[in-house]
């Protein structure tokens, strides 16, 4: 073989080499998982809750009958402006007219029963002390039996008298029992605001609510200037919450809007739902927390649908990683105040092993991953506070949720292309 045939073979080779070289190389660099990296860095922080409810007034007064009747007149409209004392519907009062009048009636027979009964008090009085001074002068004249009687008859007839004194008050008491009644029978405004609520009509008969309020129900009244917005709040967010915090509260019926309000009342017993008792194990545990709206619009209406975002805590400048960041993993083992030895007892399973320590993987210089113990603080919409274990500038894997699952203590990661490019637009 000539010396140009042996350079010619051996430039192949190298460039064979080469090649093989870079292949290996490139299939090297594809084992390193492609992830997203972030930077620890100061942000601003506001911790929230969020939850759904109905705008309702402050004060709202439900009006119903006292009395049954027919609705004769019916003097307001839905959604029309009121002020107390306005006369809004009447109650046939033709039946209470006439128990007016037969009470009058009777009051006035037992008057005149009272003053015939005093009457005759009157006279068996003086028939008694007539009697007695007669026979305080003669004995003879008058025998102790008489007198006896006399006297009897007196207290008879002052028993009497005091008698239908009574049924004058009796009969007084019944003239005002039903003046009240009639007086029910004509419906007026207890409070100023607006007809929320109309669900009777002209014509139709109104009960009384004693079993049944919302079938006695004619008309709502509210006031429409001080309006409040209760939610539902899980029971694992509503101990965060405090009386006076701060809101945004969102209506559906103002889309484009955004109004603020404040914490006034969190209910201390849970919001019962339509569960059976079979089920109740099982049902989320809700609390009713109602905001004051700071501004309410005019054109409000009872029972728009609302959403609520209720400030809870908040923080300037401080260290912070996305929340996908955070994960679980076994790191710590269990120390030896956490194992049960002697006394015969067998150590409880969830004390075997290590205990689960939440951290970031922390990305090195040379793009290899180690897990980090980190404790957080309070959790904004996406990043958390970082209290300790990391430092300004530090990168750390910030997703994909699935990758932060499989990464493990010396994984090689690469930075997803995509963050890449976004990252040099941006620069």
């Amino acid at each position: 073989m000539s010396k140009r045939a042996k350079l010619t073979v051996v430039g192949a080779s190298i460039v064979g080499l080469a090649l093989i070289g870079g292949l290996i190389a490139a299939k090297r660099g594809d084992k390193a998982t492609a992830v997203r990296i972030e930077q620890v860095q100061a942000r601003d922080l506001v911790a929230s809750v969020t939850a759904s409810g109905q705008v309702s007034p402050h004060t709202k007064v439900d009006v119903a009958a006292d009395i049954s009747g027919r609705i004769t007149r019916l003097a307001v409209k839905e959604g029309q402006m009121v002020t107390k004392g306005q006369f809004l519907l009447q109650i046939d009062p033709a039946q209470a007219e006439a128990e007016v009048q037969r009470s009058a009636a009777a009051i006035a027979a037992s008057r005149a029963q009272a003053a015939q009964a005093k009457a005759n008090f009157i006279q068996s009085k003086r028939n008694y002390e007539r009697s007695a001074q007669i026979k305080q002068s003669n004995p003879q004249l008058v025998s102790d039996e008489q007198l006896e009687q006399l006297r009897t008859a007196m207290e008879v007839n002052q028993a009497l008298a005091d008698a239908a004194e009574h049924s004058v008050e009796q009969a007084a008491a019944s003239l005002r029992d039903a003046r009240s009644r009639l007086e029910k029978s004509t419906i007026v405004a207890p409070m100023s605001g607006r007809v929320t609520r109309l669900a009777v009509e002209q014509g139709e008969t109104a009960v009384p609510g004693t079993f049944n309020k919302d079938a006695a129900t004619l008309l709502t009244i509210s006031d429409m200037s001080v309006l409040e917005t209760k939610v539902k709040v899980d029971e694992t967010d509503v101990a965060r919450i405090s009386v006076g915090d701060s809101a945004q509260v969102q209506i559906d019926a103002f889309p484009d809007t955004t109004f603020t309000g404040h914490v006034v009342e969190i209910s201390n017993s849970s919001v019962k739902g339509a569960v059976s008792t079979q089920q109740q194990g099982d049902q989320a545990i809700d609390y009713e927390v109602t905001i004051r709206l700071d501004n309410p619009p005019p054109d409000t209406r009872p029972d728009f649908s609302a959403t609520a975002k209720i400030v809870t805590d908040s923080r300037k400048s401080v260290l912070s990683i996305p929340i996908i960041a955070l994960t679980v993993r076994e790191n710590e083992p269990v120390g030896k105040g956490d194992t049960a030895v002697g006394l015969g007892k067998a150590p409880p399973k969830r004390e075997v092993g290590k205990k689960d320590v939440e951290g970031v993987f922390v990305v090195g210089k040379d793009n290899k991953v180690a897990f980090r113990p980190v404790k957080v603080g309070i959790a904004g919409e996406k990043y958390f506070e970082v209290l300790t274990g990391l430092q300004s500038g530090e990168r750390i894997v910030g997703g994909t949720y699935q990758a932060i699952r499989e990464l493990k203590d010396g994984t090689l990661v690469r930075e997803q292309k995509q963050d890449k490019d976004k990252k040099e637009a941006k620069s």
